[in-house]
């Protein structure tokens, strides 16, 4: 958040975070070829001073690892099962140590959540992998810190980064039990994790994984050779092409009855039967509608089916990095995507831009007057807050010790680095800065003073309990590279920012939004522009931009439940006890909320400020999917040709400053044409500019798309709404004529309609007000465009009169206020519109008609699992984020939601393949594909996930 706040005394106390700003500080390690994270190492560590089992990083210039040195995260299955805490069903456990510990650990695993296989033996050193190499155990890439370390009993060195070749890969193999010639015959896993290992294989043949061997061999597996009768989970491996085997031959000097004959082909009929049930069901991703009416669903005992969707390959757990500009933005605006991930075991890493000092008083409305103003003491307060916050969420327990150190910074500068010592995974970056202290007024040393150049660098402002003890200042390039640094060293594949174009309110002008929030989520965008240009030895990663003040002016987005556990987070860090549980002076958590923790109703929503089209899936007319999102700020295409095609891709089209959020329409000639809005900076602070782009396919089944030809944008000027326009709705009506709409920062509807000719028309202006999010459009039964945007009460729309026509006049539909994210589809003879209920998360449909003007019918609740963001739909299949950040799907009306295992960045898309199949899509927190696809039929399911291409390592 921002603004004004401050503590009573000014030294840290002797808390909980232990930290040693001298000689004992930790240091940790930057990224190959770096010095902490761009600058000279800083004196070494006391490694002594580490709690017992604490993770210890070393400086870079240590010595190789010895052989047998345990990862620090990973120090022995016994002390894991006594310090980690039980692991979130579904989920992977961060530090997947033996097969006995994970079934300690573990919970059981819901239905259709994805179960880690039991690892015979773990590698030796030799067989060592870096935790990026897509080969790696995945359990080992879980477990391994943003920068991983190894330590022996004398010190820490780094994990020596070993090529994962194919005689490297067999050998981890045969250690594991898991694949090569000598580790089959010990395979123990169980049949169904085989199978969904064999279909992600046939999904993924892009690059290589950490499949089994014998998964790898898919269905054109040949029959093992005679000699002994085979296992189920052999023949689960063969596949559907399998022969029969053979009898074995009877041992020497023994016979073999006949009863005993006719049990053993039983028992090879048996799995012949199993092997052709388990491929028709890894077919429906593939095998499309000719398939599917060949096949049946697989149906429980009373004959009804019951497959919830699963996850055949278990994903990379990815590594989300948010970068927020105070202390508590990230818990009013990213929560509770954070806790999710948090609870989920996944990596996360906050950065701090500014020290959030404000006023410097630490006190309530009641006391604000008598409260002497200490501007680092209330920094250290906020700290502290942040540090319960996150040790709440981690490991239940406020005062769980943290690790405190000082890391150089590839800006000159110095950072401090939190590691949560129960869940080493979590760490905070304190980078330091002034704050702006007002959220309008212009002020000239902050963040938008600094972008704007009216000071040449801005100053640190350092909290009184921090390690760092040497003042620095940052230029606006020094600001980027410090991120850049931070960027190399956690290796995200995740990136969480603010919102940087939130606008302005139309009636007095001011931004809707803090100047930090938006000026630092515009550095956070220089600064993933540049790792992406400048650092190649990276993982892709995806960007979720986060909506921020203005969230207390809309629907609440969150159910109860939710917004209760949003809140509780916000109590522990508004210190509503004044207990002293951190130790510190300062206080351990910022007072200046403690009235109303709530904030403007922000604890009640969460909304993305991009990535909201659910369209960015689409089929072509020979049944291939074709799915366009953005990574490392390009267009990333995947393809899959016709129904039984392999998958290829991410192929990263040309151009960058791409912005999350694509669209895609198919045009009268069958080709795609794909629409997002790019961002450019220009060599001036005024030339930032957000625009409207599209690229089409050369020809219909190309993989080559043309250049990103511009629409440019509504708005002259970045100053004058602050390049505030969202991201496209496209459609094309029955002439075959193409249209885009925006909403632009006037909260307008504006529009730009394709000519006969192929040139566009100017930005037209079609009216309404009090707009927000991004539009919807589709077309109706006649060949008529409809188009839709929420507003803070209702939902209003246009409608062409006739096709080719221009579009009527706002109508309001009378339906009641939703959360943003819209989707429309054209069924029915109209366009159905699917949103949330604002306060439930529940999911709601209307479907709208065009004839004697816009009208709306059947207003339907379809329940839901709490969750909120956009939904998609298609045939019979509805799917969004629940509560708890998976994937929740409708695949049938009367019929229970499910949830999948699977977290997602932005939102999911879906596509009618052909007339009877839906294929559905999301994105990974590991900046992967993922893919399903069922039947459009009543008593369908969805097939297992299936991740597309190999492992998210480096482009």
């Amino acid at each position: 958040m921002s603004d004004a706040r401050p503590g009573p005394g000014p030294g840290p106390g002797p808390g909980a975070a232990r930290q040693d700003p001298e000689a004992g500080a930790w240091e940790p390690q930057g990224p190959s070829g770096h010095r902490g994270w761009g600058q000279a190492t800083p004196p070494a560590a006391d490694r002594h001073s580490a709690p017992a089992g604490a993770w210890a990083p070393q400086s870079q210039a240590a010595p190789p690892s010895p052989a047998g040195a345990r990862h620090p995260q990973d120090p022995s299955a016994a002390a894991r099962e006594q310090a980690a805490p039980p692991n979130p069903a579904g989920a992977w456990h961060p530090q997947d140590p033996s097969a006995a510990a994970r079934e300690q650990a573990a919970p059981p695993n819901p239905a259709g959540a994805w179960a880690p296989q039991p690892q015979a033996a773990p590698p030796s050193p030799a067989q060592a992998r870096h935790p990026q190499d897509p080969s790696a155990h995945p359990a080992r890439e879980q477990a391994a810190p943003p920068a991983a370390w190894r330590r022996d009993g004398a010190g820490e060195v780094p994990e020596p980064r070993l090529p994962a070749g194919r005689k490297a890969t067999r050998r981890a193999r045969e250690a594991e039990g898991t694949g090569g010639r000598r580790g089959r015959a010990k395979t123990t896993a169980a049949p169904e994790a085989k199978h969904g290992r064999r279909r992600a294989a046939a999904a993924s043949p892009a690059g290589p994984t950490s499949l089994p061997e014998g998964a790898k061999r898919g269905r054109r597996a040949k029959a093992p050779a005679t000699g002994g009768s085979p296992t189920a989970p052999e023949g689960a491996k063969r596949g559907r092409r399998a022969a029969a085997p053979a009898p074995a031959p009877a041992a020497t000097g023994s016979r073999t009855a006949p009863q005993a004959k006719g049990h053993r082909w039983a028992g090879v009929v048996k799995v012949v039967a199993f092997c052709a049930a388990t491929a028709a069901g890894s077919m429906l991703l593939l095998r499309g509608n000719d398939a599917l009416a060949r096949l049946e669903s697989p149906a429980a005992p009373d004959g009804k089916a019951k497959a919830p969707a699963a996850v055949a390959d278990a994903p990379d757990p990815g590594r989300v990095l948010q970068i927020v500009a105070h202390p508590d933005d990230d818990l009013y605006f990213m929560n509770p995507d954070l806790r999710y991930s948090i609870s989920a075991g996944h990596p996360v890493t906050s950065v701090y831009l500014t020290s959030g000092e404000a006023d410097g008083i630490n006190a309530g409305s009641a006391k604000q007057a008598t409260t002497p103003a200490n501007k680092p003491a209330y920094a250290e307060a906020r700290q502290n807050g942040i540090r319960a916050a996150y040790a709440k969420m981690a490991t239940g327990d406020r005062s769980s010790a943290w690790k405190r150190t000082v890391v150089p910074t590839k800006g000159g500068g110095h950072a401090e680095v939190d590691v949560l010592v129960a869940k080493p995974q979590v760490n905070l970056v304190w980078l330091q800065l002034r704050e702006a202290g007002t959220v309008y007024d212009d002020v000239p040393d902050s963040l938008h003073g600094l972008w704007d150049g009216k000071v040449p660098r801005l100053e640190s402002m350092l909290a009184s309990g921090t390690p760092v003890k040497q003042r620095f200042a940052y230029t606006k390039d020094q600001v980027v590279q410090t991120l850049v640094g931070v960027l190399e060293q956690y290796r995200p594949t995740t990136v969480r920012s603010q919102d940087p174009t939130p606008g302005r309110h139309p009636d007095t002008k001011r931004y809707t939004d803090h100047q930090d929030h938006f000026y630092g989520a515009r550095f956070a965008q220089l600064a993933t522009a540049a790792y992406a240009k400048d650092v190649k030895d990276r993982p892709h990663f995806a960007v979720q931009n986060y909506l921020g003040y203005f969230n207390g002016s809309l629907p609440s987005a969150l159910d109860p439940d939710e917004a209760k556990a949003k809140l509780d987070i916000l109590d522990t860090y508004a210190w509503l006890d004044r207990q002293n549980h951190c130790g510190s002076d300062a206080g351990c958590g910022d007072l200046k909320i403690s009235d109303h923790p709530a904030g403007n109703r922000w604890s009640d929503s969460i909304n993305y400020a991009r990535g909201t089209s659910t369209s960015w899936l689409t089929s072509d007319a020979e049944y291939g999917l074709w799915a366009f999102k953005v990574l490392d700020g390009q267009v990333a295409l995947w393809h899959r040709k016709g129904l039984i095609g392999r998958w290829s891709g991410p192929v990263l089209l040309p151009g960058t400053g791409m912005d999350p959020g694509m669209s895609t329409v198919t045009l009268k000639d069958g080709r795609i044409a794909a629409f997002g809005t790019r961002t450019s900076f220009g060599t001036k602070p005024a030339d930032y500019r957000r625009e409207v782009v599209y690229a089409v396919q050369q020809r219909p089944g190309s993989e080559e798309f043309g250049e990103w030809q511009s629409l440019g944008t509504p708005e002259t000027a970045d100053e004058n709404w602050t390049s505030d326009i969202s991201a496209p709705a496209v459609s094309v009506d029955g002439t075959g004529q193409l249209a885009a709409y925006v909403r632009d920062g006037a909260s307008t509807l504006r529009g730009r309609v394709q000519q006969a000719g192929g040139g566009w028309g100017p930005w037209e202006k079609y009216g309404g007000a009090d707009l927000h999010g991004t539009p919807a459009t589709a077309t109706d039964g006649a060949g008529r465009r409809m188009v839709f945007s929420s507003t803070s009460k209702t939902v209003v729309g246009w409608v062409q009169p006739k096709p080719g026509a221009a579009l009527g006049p706002a109508t309001a539909t009378g339906l009641p206020d939703t959360t943003l994210p819209l989707t429309a589809e054209g069924r029915e003879g109209g366009v159905r519109l699917w949103f949330r209920k604002p306060g439930s998360g529940n999911v709601r449909t209307a479907l709208l008609t065009g004839d004697g003007g816009l009208k709306v019918n059947h207003l339907t609740d379809l329940g839901g699992l709490q969750g909120f963001g956009s939904v998609t739909a298609s045939g019979h299949v509805l799917a969004g984020r629940t509560a708890g950040g998976q994937l929740g799907s409708d695949v049938g009306r009367g019929r229970p939601w499910e949830r999948s295992p699977l977290m997602f960045v932005g939102a999911p898309s879906s596509t009618m393949t052909g007339k009877n199949l839906v294929s559905l899509a999301v994105m990974g927190l590991d900046a992967r594909l993922y893919v399903t696809s069922s039947a459009d039929a009543p008593d369908a399911h969805l097939a297992p996930w299936q991740p597309v291409g190999p492992r998210n390592t480096a482009p």
